[in-house]
């Protein structure tokens, strides 16, 4: 099967070498989020695809000028991969190792991409020891990190996930922690520079900076949620010692549940942002999503979680109106409001669920 993806052509076979077409809009965003961060920081030149694959997201790199390095321990991975480089007549290094291994060598890559199927805390550790400018980092395992599958996330995660109405934007957070506390061990501190959580997966990339006061810096911004399961209130601490609540401050519910160490800081720059969706471009073949999540994600409001109008509205038994309406009766109250790209009646505000109910009635 031959793809043509972003102005490449790749060979995907079904039976020999994995690849994923659903994940078109994370390439997509990738090379965008590359080529806004070679503006961002001119000295960085060298990429790692770290589970390559087919290799269609190092040869997309290698495409856009980037000194690629594609890396896979299965030898027909390897072998399709410098066949598709040589398809595009393209230059690049292939390494038929685990890359844990490569990251250990001496010297370091600028950018890191690690896109594993599954978790990626088993790479994070090199990544972080290893990489000079920034790591990017894709995660499938969806459901331990959003607390459905609440002993797994505990184990690979370090923290508590909850399974929340909220639960696309608790896995991104706690992601992003684990990573920040993987790399404070290495005195690196990181800064999210835009994030996504997109039907099955989540996505980060952090810009890093290479200090003891840096990770230091990244750590203070963890924290703990807590959340009750009937009024939907919930209420977000920073620090890492939990004082989780035993009834709800509102309802004075049981039903509460506390979640963390996750990140309670931004999930993206504002201002690189725009200049990812600045550089999308009409030949990739998932451009009007890019650029909607994008836009959405640059109007976001920096809260911790957000709500979903529907279930707001189910558990006050009243009809949901539309989104504009929704969120314009919650600014006349005196109320921020925007958007929240994780679905399309999610919304963020720092009003608590009881005054987005006065606003709205």
């Amino acid at each position: 099967m031959r793809v043509r993806e972003g102005g490449v052509e790749i060979e995907a076979p079904d039976d020999e070498v994995f690849f994923n077409p659903r994940q078109e809009l994370n390439r997509d965003l990738t090379v965008a989020v590359l080529r806004a961060y070679r503006e961002h920081e001119p000295r960085a030149g060298s990429y790692l695809d770290a589970m390559a694959a087919t290799g269609i997201r190092g040869v997309r790199a290698a495409s856009e000028g980037w000194e690629a390095t594609l890396c896979d321990w299965d030898d027909d991975a390897v072998a399709r991969c410098r066949e598709n480089l040589a398809r595009n007549d393209l230059d690049a290094d292939v390494e038929n190792r685990n890359v844990n291994a490569l990251l250990h060598d001496p010297g370091v890559f600028d950018v890191v991409d690690l896109d594993p199927y599954g978790t990626p805390i088993p790479y994070a550790d090199a990544a972080f020891a290893n990489a000079r400018n920034l790591v990017c980092v894709t995660a499938t395992d969806t459901a331990p990190l959003c607390g459905a599958h609440f002993e797994s996330g505990v184990r690979k995660y370090g923290a508590v996930p909850r399974n929340t109405d909220y639960h696309p934007e608790m896995g991104l957070r706690v992601l992003v922690s684990a990573l920040a506390r993987t790399a404070a061990r290495y005195d690196v501190g990181v800064v999210p520079v835009f994030s996504h959580a997109t039907r099955h997966y989540v996505r980060t990339y952090l810009d890093l900076a290479h200090s003891a006061t840096d990770g230091n810096e990244a750590i203070e911004k963890l924290g703990y949620l807590d959340h009750c399961e009937d009024c939907l209130h919930r209420q977000a601490t920073p620090g890492l010692i939990a004082d989780p609540w035993e009834t709800c401050p509102n309802c004075e519910s049981d039903r509460v549940l506390a979640a963390g160490p996750i990140w309670l800081g931004s999930i993206r720059d504002r201002e690189f942002t725009t200049r990812v969706g600045e550089h999308v471009d009409e030949e990739m073949g998932t451009a009007k999503r890019a650029c909607r999540l994008a836009n959405v994600l640059e109007g976001e409001l920096d809260e911790p979680t957000h709500y979903d109008q529907h279930r707001l509205c189910k558990e006050w038994g009243r009809p949901a109106e539309s989104m504009e309406e929704f969120l314009g009766a919650i600014r006349e109250a005196g109320f921020a409001a925007s958007r929240a790209h994780y679905h399309g009646t999610a919304f963020k505000t720092p009003a608590s669920v009881f005054e987005i109910r006065d606003a709205i009635e």
